[in-house]
C-alpha cells in the first residue's frame, strides 16, 4: 500500500472542498440549521415531558450524533460520486492505484467533511442551549468512532451499488439512513417499537449507541457492554461491506461497465 498515493487522492478531494466557498458553506449550513432546530425541540420536551425532565439535551445530543453519522455516510458517497461525475474513476487506475488506496483516501476525506460541518454546529449548542456534548465524557469518543465506522460501512454498501448499477443508484445514497432511522431508535427507547421491529433494531449498532447515549445523560452511568456490542456489530457489517464492494468492482470490471460508469 502506497501512502503517498493515498495522500495524493486525499489532497485532490481536500482542495476540491476547501477551495470552494459554496461547498464549505453547504457543509456548515445544514448541520447548523439541523442542530438549532433540534435544540429548541429538545428544550421544549425537557420542559413538558416527564421522560426528558431533568435531562436537558438528550434529544439534541442524539441529533448531533445522528447528524455526524449522516454526514459521514453521505460524505463518503458524494466523494465517490465526484469521481463518477467527472468521469475520473477509471483514470485513477492509470497510476496504478489499488482499490484499497481509493477507499482509505475516501474514508479520511469523509471524516474531514463531517468535521467541517459538525464542529461549528457543536459550538452553537453551548451559547444557545447551555448544552455540551463533552458531558458524555470519555465514552463520547467511542460513540463517535462507532458511528463513524457505521457511516463508512453504509457508504461502502451504497458505493458498491453505484459500481453495479451506475449513477442511477444515487438516490439510494440519500435514502439509506432515512430507512434505518426508525429502527435506530435515535430519539426514543427501543421499547417504543413494535416487538417484531425490535428484533430488527437490535441487530443494528445504532440502537446500542443511542441507548447508551440516553443512559449516560439520564442516569449518569456508563454501560460499556452497549458500546462493545456496537463495535462487534460494526466489525461484522464492515467486513461484509468491504467484501460486497470488492465483488461489485470485480463484476463491473469483468462486464466492461467500469469504463462507462461516468456515462
Amino acid at each position: 500500500m502506497n501512502f503517498s498515493k493515498i495522500y495524493g487522492l486525499f489532497l485532490r478531494h481536500f482542495y476540491l472542498i476547501t477551495r470552494s466557498f459554496p461547498r464549505v458553506l453547504d457543509l456548515i449550513y445544514w448541520p447548523s440549521i439541523q442542530i438549532t432546530l433540534w435544540g429548541f425541540i429538545s428544550n421544549f420536551f425537557a420542559t413538558h415531558s416527564s421522560y426528558y425532565n431533568g435531562a436537558v439535551g438528550v434529544i439534541l445530543s442524539c441529533a448531533i450524533l445522528y447528524d455526524f453519522l449522516f454526514r459521514t455516510s453521505i460524505g463518503f458517497n458524494m466523494l465517490f460520486l465526484e469521481e463518477i461525475y467527472s468521469r475520473n474513476f477509471t483514470n485513477l487506475f492509470i497510476a496504478p492505484i489499488k482499490i484499497s488506496e481509493i477507499i482509505i483516501s475516501l474514508v479520511i476525506t469523509a471524516l474531514i467533511r463531517s468535521l467541517i460541518g459538525l464542529v461549528p454546529a457543536i459550538l452553537l449548542t453551548s451559547p444557545l442551549f447551555g448544552i455540551s456534548l463533552l458531558d458524555l465524557g470519555l465514552p463520547l469518543f467511542f460513540l463517535f468512532l462507532s458511528l463513524y465506522i457505521f457511516g463508512i460501512t453504509l457508504g461502502l454498501f451504497v458505493s458498491a451499488g453505484l459500481l453495479r448499477f451506475g449513477p442511477s443508484f444515487e438516490n439510494i445514497a440519500w435514502s439509506t439512513l432515512f430507512l434505518l432511522a426508525p429502527f435506530g431508535c435515535i430519539y426514543y427507547p427501543i421499547e417504543t417499537l413494535p416487538e417484531i421491529f425490535q428484533y430488527i433494531a437490535i441487530a443494528l449498532p445504532l440502537v446500542h449507541i443511542f441507548e447508551e447515549t440516553r443512559n449516560i445523560l439520564m442516569n449518569q452511568a456508563v454501560n460499556y457492554g452497549n458500546i462493545i456490542h456496537a463495535f462487534y456489530l460494526n466489525a461484522i457489517y464492515l467486513v461484509v461491506a468491504i467484501s460486497v464492494f470488492y465483488y461489485s468492482f470485480d463484476q463491473a470490471r469483468e462486464k466492461g461497465s467500469l469504463i462507462n460508469i461516468g456515462e
